[in-house]
C-alpha cells in the first residue's frame, strides 16, 4: 500500500495518490495534472479511478483532463449532478484498488453531494480517510456554500453535516487517519488547524465542532462568525460542475509572448494588466493601471476573489514565470490570458514606456508623520477579525476582499494622504495598485504592515470596529 499526499500551499489544498499492486487512484486533483502524470509513470502504476469528494468551490479540479490522459473514470457521491460523463457512487459502494478498497461514505453537509472516501487495507480493516470538506483538522466544512434560500438554509446544512459526522465518521476507531482537502488558511472552513493530516482519536478530543454537546450547539458553534466566502468560489464549483476547456490549449493560447509596443497596444484596448512579480519589486516600478499580485503569497486566490472573470489579460512576470502564473490562475478559473511581456518589466523600461511607483515607508516614518499630517489617513486592508484585534487609532478597515468594487473606495477623499497596510506587506501592495487604478496616487505602502506597526512605542493600538463604507 501507497499513500501520496500532494499538497499545494498557496491553494492550502491537498490532492491524494494511492496505489496497490500496480493499480492507483487519485482523489481530488488539481487542474494541472503532469505531477500525477508523473506519479504514475515513475511507479508504473494504471489509474483505475479518479475520485472527488464533492464539486470544489475554492479552486478547478482536474478530474477532466486526467480522465480524458488516463481513460480512468470520474467518481462522485450521491446526489450529483453534473454537465459529463461520470460514476455516481451508491452510497456504502467498494471499489477495489489492488489489494485495497476504498468504500463510498456519502456525508453531505458541506455540500450535499459531499462524500468521503474510507480506504481498508489487504487485510480488510480502516486504514485511513479521505474526508474533502467535511471534516478538516480542528474544524468542519463551512455549511453556507450550498444553501437555496429558505429552501435549503444554513442552518438546515449545519444540522445535515452533524448527522454526517455521527454517524458515518465518528464511530471510526480512534487510529483511523483523517485525510482533509485542506490545510492551514484555507476558507473552506472558519479556522484550520496547523497540520494537513490528523486522526479519528484527535479530532474526537480536540475539534471544537466534533465536541459539540448537542446538534443544536453544533449549529451554533460552526454558523457564528462564518466570514463571506471568496467572491470566486460560486464560479468554480460552477465551473467544476459544468466542466471547463482543456489546460494544454489554455497554455498555448495564453504563452504568447508581447514586445513592449503590442503589450502597451493591447493595454489601451482595455485589456487588464496583472503584474506577478514579488512586491518589493512592483513598488519600485511598474506599468501604470497594473494590478500587483505576487507569486509569492497566495497568488491563485487573490486572483480569484480580485480579477474578473470576463476580461481578457496580459503579464507580466518574473523571468521563466510564465506558465507557472497561467497555470495558477487556471487553478482558480481564470483562462484569458492572451500573453506575456517579453523580457519582463526590463524591456518595458528600456524601450521608453511610461512608469509609475509606489512609496515604501517602514513603520517608525508612519509614526513620525501621524502627529504632522492632518491629512494623514491610515488604510488598513486586513480581515475585520485581524483589525479588530488591534488596529491604529483612527485606522479605518478596507479589506482587500472589498476592493474588487472600485465604490468601496468612495468615501476617500482625494486630499488625504493614505498610507496603506497590512498584517506583513503583501496584501497592501496589491491594494495600493487598486487605489492607483482607482486615481489615487497620494499613497504610500508601510513595509512590514502591522507586525512592524506594533512593535512602534508610539502606536496608539486601540480594538474597536471602525469600517470604512
Amino acid at each position: 500500500m501507497f499513500v501520496k499526499q500532494l499538497y499545494t500551499g498557496c491553494l492550502s489544498e491537498a490532492a491524494y495518490y494511492i496505489e496497490s499492486n500496480g493499480e492507483a487512484a487519485i482523489i481530488d486533483p488539481l487542474r494541472d495534472i503532469d505531477d500525477y502524470l508523473e506519479l504514475l509513470h515513475e511507479r508504473k502504476a494504471k489509474l483505475k479511478y479518479i475520485f472527488e469528494t464533492h464539486f470544489h468551490a475554492d479552486f478547478v479540479s482536474g478530474h477532466l483532463d486526467l480522465s480524458q490522459a488516463t481513460g480512468a473514470p470520474i467518481v462522485y457521491g450521491p446526489q450529483t449532478e453534473a454537465a459529463f460523463t461520470f460514476h455516481k457512487a451508491k452510497d456504502g459502494e467498494q471499489f477495489k484498488i489492488g489489494d485495497l478498497s476504498i468504500e463510498v461514505l456519502h456525508t453531505p453537509g458541506h455540500t450535499m453531494e459531499s462524500s468521503c472516501y474510507l480506504l481498508r487495507d489487504a487485510d480488510g480493516k480502516d486504514h485511513c480517510i479521505f474526508t474533502g470538506d467535511t471534516l478538516f483538522v480542528g474544524d468542519v466544512g463551512r455549511p453556507d456554500l450550498a444553501q437555496k434560500g429558505e429552501e435549503l438554509t444554513t442552518d438546515d446544512l449545519a444540522g445535515t453535516l452533524y448527522d454526517s459526522l455521527h454517524r458515518k465518521i465518528m464511530p471510526l476507531a480512534d487510529n483511523v487517519i483523517v485525510y482533509p482537502a485542506h490545510g492551514p488558511g484555507s476558507s473552506c472552513g472558519k479556522n484550520l488547524g496547523p497540520d494537513t493530516y490528523s486522526t479519528i482519536g484527535d479530532e474526537k478530543q480536540y475539534n471544537y465542532a466534533l465536541k459539540a454537546e448537542s446538534k443544536e450547539a453544533f449549529i451554533k458553534a460552526i454558523t457564528d462568525g462564518i466570514p463571506p466566502p471568496p467572491a470566486y468560489f460560486p464560479v468554480n464549483a460552477r465551473i467544476n460542475r459544468e466542466g471547463y476547456g482543456n489546460l494544454e490549449a489554455i497554455l498555448e493560447e495564453a504563452l504568447q509572448p508581447l514586445n513592449a509596443d503590442e503589450f502597451e497596444a493591447q493595454a489601451e484596448n482595455g485589456v487588464l494588466i496583472l503584474d506577478t512579480r514579488p512586491a518589493a519589486f512592483f513598488t519600485e516600478g511598474f506599468i501604470p493601471g497594473s494590478i500587483s499580485i505576487g507569486l509569492e503569497g497566495r497568488f491563485a486566490e487573490w486572483a480569484g476573489s480580485l480579477l474578473p472573470f470576463d476580461q481578457p489579460m496580459i503579464i507580466v512576470t518574473p523571468h521563466g514565470q510564465e506558465k507557472e502564473t497561467i497555470i495558477r490562475l487556471a487553478r482558480v478559473g481564470l483562462d484569458k490570458v492572451q500573453g506575456y511581456l517579453k523580457g519582463g518589466y526590463e524591456a518595458w523600461k528600456e524601450a521608453g514606456k511610461p512608469l509609475d511607483m509606489i512609496i515604501d515607508i517602514e513603520a517608525d516614518e508612519l509614526m513620525m508623520d501621524i502627529p504632522f499630517d492632518p491629512n494623514l489617513q491610515v488604510i488598513d486592508v486586513r480581515k475585520p477579525a485581524e483589525y479588530a484585534d488591534g488596529h491604529l487609532k483612527n485606522a479605518v478597515n478596507l479589506q482587500l476582499a472589498d476592493m474588487k468594487d472600485p465604490g468601496s473606495m468612495a468615501n476617500i477623499g482625494e486630499e488625504q494622504n493614505l498610507y496603506v497596510h497590512c498584517a506583513g506587506g503583501y496584501r497592501s501592495v496589491i491594494a495600493a495598485s487598486l487605489l492607483k487604478r482607482q486615481g489615487f496616487h497620494n499613497l504610500r505602502n508601510v513595509t512590514g504592515g502591522w507586525s512592524k506597526i506594533r512593535e512602534q512605542e508610539k502606536a496608539e493600538i486601540v480594538k474597536e470596529t471602525a469600517v470604512l463604507n
